[in-house]
């Protein structure tokens, strides 16, 4: 991968706005969405693109069909939990992608600095090994942070 392909720093105030952006989707959309814990996700039935135009039909004939409708399904509930999954999808995609891009930037920046870091160490390194002037206090200094390799017992790295 080339270095530097994140080489334009987003702006701090650019970012403020963002975030204050996000809090106020998230207090918008508060009182309407509905958490669930992992294990309910795991649970739950779910409606995916093999089944969206089943249940399409069947809500377009439970209402055109009320006499074949058991009086337990409520049609006002199946109306709201119908409309809500149609028209929450455009808007969960937008945001999906514009996290997966936030991510990949998070991402890259870091590998990018994590890089650049690793340079500035190893010519550190090398000036400790010339003996430059102030190189070995700086050299210490970073030596106690860099990340140790470690190998546990099945032989696999593990990382400090």
């Amino acid at each position: 991968m080339n270095t530097d392909d994140h080489s334009v720093s987003i702006p701090v105030n650019v970012l403020a706005q963002a975030q204050a952006l996000a809090e106020q989707l998230r207090a918008l959309l508060n009182p309407y969405v509905h958490p669930l814990t992992p294990v309910e996700r795991h649970n739950i039935p779910k409606m995916g693109d093999k089944t969206l135009s089943f249940v399409e039909k069947a809500f377009e004939l439970a209402g055109l069909n009320p006499d074949l409708r058991p009086s337990y399904l409520k049609m006002e509930t199946f109306t709201i939990d119908f409309n809500d999954a149609h028209n929450i999808t455009p808007l969960f995609v937008t945001i999906q992608q514009t996290a997966e891009n936030i991510d990949d930037t998070r991402m890259l920046a870091g590998s990018e600095a994590y890089h650049a870091a690793l340079t500035f160490y190893n010519a550190v390194k090398r000036a400790v090994a010339d003996d430059v002037p102030g190189a070995k206090a700086v050299y210490e200094a970073l030596k106690a942070r860099f990340p140790h390799v470690k190998r546990n017992r099945d032989g696999e790295e593990i990382t400090e």
